[in-house]
């Protein structure tokens, strides 16, 4: 891992790995993201790998696979000038188009005007659409001419400098429509973009072994994967049919050994939802990549439920495919920007047919950003309304970027939407199977009722000031786990808010209540909250040494870093290593939680 220095936390730097003849990455070093977005929370900065395949004359293009983001224009390019000069031709595969790769090309295409984007066709569209569309208020330059566009349709064969052939698939999804991959046979390397990725800064090429990124290639999933896992699945069965010797993402390091087992990871992390019965149908767009952002964390939450989503990209979906989404989902969600206050001709369009075949008795939720106004969510929030739909929460309405607590709160929006779909969906189930339950009638189940635990209240908090977020939860699940160190493990359900603030690394403070006085934290906490509430709203706290929230009329309290994280059924089991405790009670006694079935808490 690269050292931060607290200093430069905001300094980006790209270096150049070379990988075989004629063949480097280049890799653009971030210490720290400041910007908040979903995929971004373990805070362990991240890199982006660009390739390039260089060219040893003037009149054979060198060509340069996944260029990164604006933020890395400045090193990228000078790095870039050093290894193919200005006036050499040069291919562009542009395996992600966005507002922030399209920045690049600018500064890319004014010193190179002749060079060549090679795209996806849905890539070619966004590139014409986004080329001259700048944010409202900006003082930028205005963009150059846009260069010559060499558009994939499914597949494609460029000739490389050394003459090898390097074959380019297009691989869309709803978040990145525009996705191309790239593959060498003759190394059987993938450049996979943003498949296979991990948020993590390293100047080491490749991961050292599968366990040193494995919980960051998990969380990368479930932040941007596991809302369009059918689609995903799709991809990854694809692309299991060429000869892979190595993976090269777009983001963290390259997977030399392992790969085999991700491919597996990447399929058994979408079964869950491929096997739910309920569905939330998840429909966007987005100009800036703001209600994108807004879309995947809503999705996150859904996800993390076993809920399946069905996420689509309105702009790039066909209308057959929207309808089928629309007619079999157990819930609708729609996002849309507001562009010169109105909504998106794809979004209105999408709405059209919700109002026509939607069907009423089925949740819908609104969501979106905007810059000046916000019209196009009133459109959106009216016409639902007027046509006789139930909305499943508040419009969620975002300006500019949303921060690290709006996103936490659209997380929290879609777990609650998803467990109220669950719940009526085990009412339904009881019905029909007149009332039975499994706790009543299972014998082991009765069985495992009767091991008990302590009860706590977990608590966690992480970041500052405005962008400070925090959790709790009441856990019965603990158990000390080790001497030296002293460690606990305690069990957390998938779809607990406070999940997302315990990941290595991570600090948290366990509560551990006290016989006799525990009904009240107790209630404080088992209430049903909100997305975005207080969960400590009206309760005196001290802190830790660490800063987490400590309860004082709990019994004791323990303060715990986050070391291990294990995939469990439907539960984390989170080992951590005690940092610092104490006693607000030494006479008292641990409350116990007792139950009478193994089928719940």
């Amino acid at each position: 891992m690269v050292a931060i220095d607290a200093a430069s936390v905001d300094a980006r730097s790209v270096i150049h790995l070379p990988l075989d003849e004629g063949l480097i990455c280049l890799r653009g070093l971030s210490p720290k993201r400041l910007r908040f977005e979903v995929e971004y929370a373990l805070e362990r900065g991240s890199c982006h790998n660009s390739f390039l395949f260089s060219s040893t004359t003037a009149t054979v293009p060198a060509v340069l696979v996944h260029p990164p983001g604006a933020t890395f224009t400045e090193p990228f390019l000078k790095t870039l000038a050093e290894l193919v000069p200005l006036e050499h031709p040069l291919l562009v595969v542009q395996g992600n188009v966005n507002p922030n790769r399209v920045a690049l090309l600018h500064a890319l295409v004014r010193q190179r005007p002749h060079l060549v984007l090679v795209c996806s066709n849905a890539g070619a569209k966004l590139l014409e659409e986004l080329w001259s569309r700048q944010k409202p208020g900006s003082d930028a330059p205005a963009p150059p001419p846009l260069p010559q566009l060499q558009v994939v349709r499914h597949d494609d064969e460029l000739t490389l400098p050394s003459g090898e052939s390097l074959q380019v698939l297009a691989v869309p999804t709803p978040r990145w429509p525009g996705g191309l991959v790239a593959f060498l046979p003759s190394l059987g390397l993938l450049m996979s973009g943003r498949f296979f990725a991990a948020h993590l800064c390293t100047d080491n090429y490749a991961e050292a072994n599968r366990s040193s990124t494995e919980e960051d290639r998990r969380y990368f999933y479930d932040c941007l994967m596991a809302p369009m896992a059918r689609q995903v699945e799709a991809v990854v069965n694809r692309l299991e049919e060429l000869p892979i010797r190595s993976i090269a993402p777009g983001y963290g390091p390259a997977i030399d050994d392992s790969w085999r087992s991700l491919l597996a990871d990447y399929s058994r992390w979408g079964e869950a939802q491929q096997r739910s019965k309920l569905e939330v149908a998840l429909l966007y767009a987005s100009a800036y990549g703001n209600t994108a952002s807004i879309a995947d964390a809503i999705g996150q939450g859904v996800a993390r439920t076993g809920v399946r989503v069905n996420s689509l990209n309105c702009e790039f979906s066909e209308p057959d495919t929207l309808l089928k989404a629309i007619q079999e989902c157990d819930a609708l969600l729609i996002g849309s920007p507001t562009l010169g206050g109105h909504a998106p001709t794809p979004i209105v369009s999408a709405l059209g047919t919700v109002l026509a075949e939607g069907d009423r008795q089925k949740p819908v939720g609104v969501f979106g950003s905007f810059g000046w106004s916000g019209e196009a969510l009133d459109l959106l929030e009216n016409k639902l309304t007027d046509g006789g739909f139930s909305m499943a929460f508040d419009p969620i309405r975002v300006k500019f970027s949303p921060d690290a607590p709006t996103l936490k709160r659209c997380e929290e929006t879609g777990m609650a939407l998803a467990k109220r779909l669950q719940q009526q969906q085990r009412r339904q189930q009881k019905r029909t199977a007149g009332g039975l339950s499994e706790s009543r009638s299972d014998p082991g189940v009765l069985a495992l009722g009767r091991v008990i635990g302590s009860l706590c209240v977990l608590t966690a908090s992480k970041g500052e000031a405005e962008q400070s977020i925090s959790g709790a939860m009441v856990a019965s699940w603990v158990s000390q786990a080790s001497f030296t160190p002293p460690g606990v493990s305690v069990a957390v359900a998938r779809d607990r808010a406070v999940e997302a603030l315990l990941h290595v690394g991570d600090r948290f403070a366990l509560n551990v209540l006290a016989d006799g006085r525990e009904n009240g934290l107790m209630k404080q906490f088992l209430q049903p909250f909100q997305p975005g509430d207080d969960r400590f709203s009206g309760l005196e706290l001290e802190h830790s040494p660490g800063g987490q929230p400590l309860l004082p009329d709990a019994l004791a309290w323990l303060e715990a870093t986050v070391k291990q994280r294990m995939d469990v059924g439907d539960h984390w089991v989170i080992y951590a290593e005690v940092e610092a405790g104490g006693l607000f009670d030494d006479s008292g006694t641990t409350a116990l939680h007792h139950r009478r079935s193994g089928a719940n808490y």
